[in-house]
């Protein structure tokens, strides 16, 4: 328990809460270390296999803290970077979390709300949620959450949504990518995100980490390099003991080991 972040575990499944609610989350470096934090240790544990990231309150997060923000402004360059480093550290934390990270945004998600839900592998929202990249109306610019923004709506989008800094409902979300299903109401969103759950326990947790460190390294990379990779990483993964008792589950027509 931090004093901005509330984890909690029921079964296997970890939920961290962004607990700033009088403040919609909205995030300081205190936020931002202790999600970092977070997100790092459930990592390493092998009691943890999906984690769901949620935000206390009538929103998922608004982004930065305004006083945060305002204290920023007598910073050196240099405390900038480093200030600016510990966000893009908290998002790459998440995003390269080896346990599939989900998601659940209501309400509002602004600036690096929008960040943190990109930063996800899986992102579902209630009807009611609204988006926003406001950086450009407060004379900044969202470029340390525009890795993981632009990876999950695209360049194209990224430059509307990044200039206009419009305000976008659950359905435009949705279409656009950067969530993968809307539900009428939180009650839903709770159901559907216990399906996902499940669908994901399911899965050998060791191929996951892996599958998701491939999708990754993939991008960009010339072909070969591609087929280098790739073939190297599925053979190292059917020689492995999950790979090897993953298989043999399924031709003996039983559970495997990790679901035991």
């Amino acid at each position: 328990m931090g004093q901005f972040v509330r984890v909690e575990r029921t079964g296997s499944v970890c939920r961290v809460h962004l607990a700033r609610s009088e403040l919609h989350n909205a995030f300081n470096e205190v936020m931002i270390a202790e999600i970092t934090e977070s997100f790092a240790d459930l990592g390493r544990r092998d009691d943890v296999r999906v984690i769901v990231l949620a935000g206390e309150g009538k929103s998922f997060c608004a982004g930065g803290d305004v006083n945060w923000m305002r204290k920023t402004v007598g910073y050196t360059a240099e405390e900038n970077v480093k200030d600016a480093n510990a966000m893009a550290t908290m998002l790459r934390t998440i995003r390269e979390c080896p346990k599939p990270v989900i998601a659940r945004v209501h309400g509002n998600a602004y600036g690096g709300g929008v960040g943190l839900t990109a930063a996800c592998d899986i992102a579902v929202c209630a009807e009611s949620a609204v988006f926003c990249l406001s950086e450009v109306k407060l004379g900044i610019v969202p470029a340390v959450i525009s890795p993981f923004v632009l990876e999950k709506i695209g360049p194209g989008q990224m430059r509307r949504y990044g200039l206009t800094a419009e305000r976008f409902d659950a359905a435009e979300a949705k279409r656009i990518g950067l969530v993968h299903e809307v539900f009428p109401a939180e009650a839903d969103m709770d159901c559907g995100i216990a399906t996902l759950c499940d669908l994901l326990i399911a899965n050998g947790p060791r191929a996951i980490a892996v599958a998701k460190r491939v999708f990754t390294s993939v991008v960009g990379l010339p072909w070969d390099k591609v087929q280098e990779l790739t073939t190297k990483t599925i053979a190292e993964v059917r020689a492995s003991p999950e790979g090897q008792e993953g298989l043999r589950a399924f031709l003996e027509k039983r559970q495997p080991n990790w679901l035991s």
